[in-house]
């Protein structure tokens, strides 16, 4: 039973980033992209990440999608995507390509699982004993802060560069 439910999520996660992609108007984009965070949170269930999925839906799926759809609102994109025409069906064969070439050079690593698996000094027992929650949050405020605070800089200077180029165009 969990097995089906792994694959009808990781599909349906697969069709759905395909449609952002491919798909026209911009906000279906943002849809579908939303769709598919929803499907990846599904899928951290089964896979016993119970605090990974719920920040996947609250942050992902929540708060950055809708500052996705406030940028898309606010630079009006419907309007640019009638003007520009052949240059964004052009980016789009590149998009796919580009997208098609990442999948052709990762497919051979992924398939020869060359990857190495790197035991963690977090046991299943530990993480069992304690939770996730308390483990992500002890990480992330003692090993990890460095790398937590420049993300979150980083995305402060999204916000910034979003709004300034709103501004810009009003």
């Amino acid at each position: 039973m969990e097995a089906l439910f792994f694959y009808l999520f990781g599909g349906l996660a697969l069709i759905s980033s395909v449609l952002v992609v491919f798909l026209k108007k911009p906000v279906h984009n943002a849809v579908a992209l939303i769709f598919t965070f929803f499907c990846l949170a599904g899928l951290y269930l089964i896979l016993g990440a119970e605090f990974v999925a719920i920040i996947q839906v609250l942050v992902y799926a929540g708060a950055i999608m809708v500052l996705f759809l406030f940028v898309i609102m606010l630079l009006n994109l419907e309007e640019e995507e009638a003007i520009e025409g052949r240059g964004n069906r052009f980016r789009r064969w590149l998009g796919g390509f580009a997208a098609v070439l990442v999948f052709l050079l990762l497919a051979p690593v992924w398939l020869l699982q060359a990857l190495p698996v790197v035991k963690g000094t977090f046991p299943p027992e530990k993480v069992q004993e304690l939770g996730n929650t308390v483990w992500v949050a002890r990480l992330l405020f003692t090993d990890y802060l460095l790398p937590f605070e420049v993300a979150s800089i980083l995305l402060l200077a999204a916000i910034v560069g979003a709004v300034f180029f709103a501004m810009k165009r009003m």
